[in-house]
């Protein structure tokens, strides 16, 4: 196996949450309207420092979709997953996209998405996928 070299961002960065690796920048979210098993994520048009892992057909709330989960390089948590191929044309927009769970990361200011919830309620039901 080989070195692993990760890149450090710039800017309002969202990170792993165990090992603080550098994932995305707040500037690359798409939509932060997605839902997973443990509560909000955010859809990426780029993510940086994961590994994707196999792909599988995945039946999500807006239909079946080829996804793979992605883990961070740093220490190997499985941090979301990636849409690799969508069959419905209107969900065709995700194709080549990532997911991050929030549950999973540090928001820009390295707050914990359970931590301030927690406190405030976790609002809406915008979900998109699970």
């Amino acid at each position: 196996m080989g070195r692993v070299f990760v890149v450090t961002l710039e800017g309002k960065i969202y990170s792993c949450k165990h090992c603080r690796t550098h994932l995305a920048l707040s500037d690359h979210i798409v939509s932060k309207s997605f839902l997973c098993r443990h509560g909000k994520a955010y859809l990426f048009r780029k993510v940086s420092n994961v590994t994707v892992g196999e792909t599988e057909e995945r039946m999500m709330m807006t239909g079946m979709h080829v996804v793979a989960d992605i883990f961070c390089v740093g220490c190997g948590s499985i941090v979301g997953w990636k849409y690799e191929m969508a069959h419905e044309k209107s969900q065709k927009y995700k194709e080549g996209k990532s997911v991050l769970e929030r549950f999973k990361i540090l928001g820009p200011d390295e707050s914990n998405y359970f931590a301030s919830h927690e406190a405030h309620g976790v609002g809406g039901s915008d979900a998109d996928d699970v």
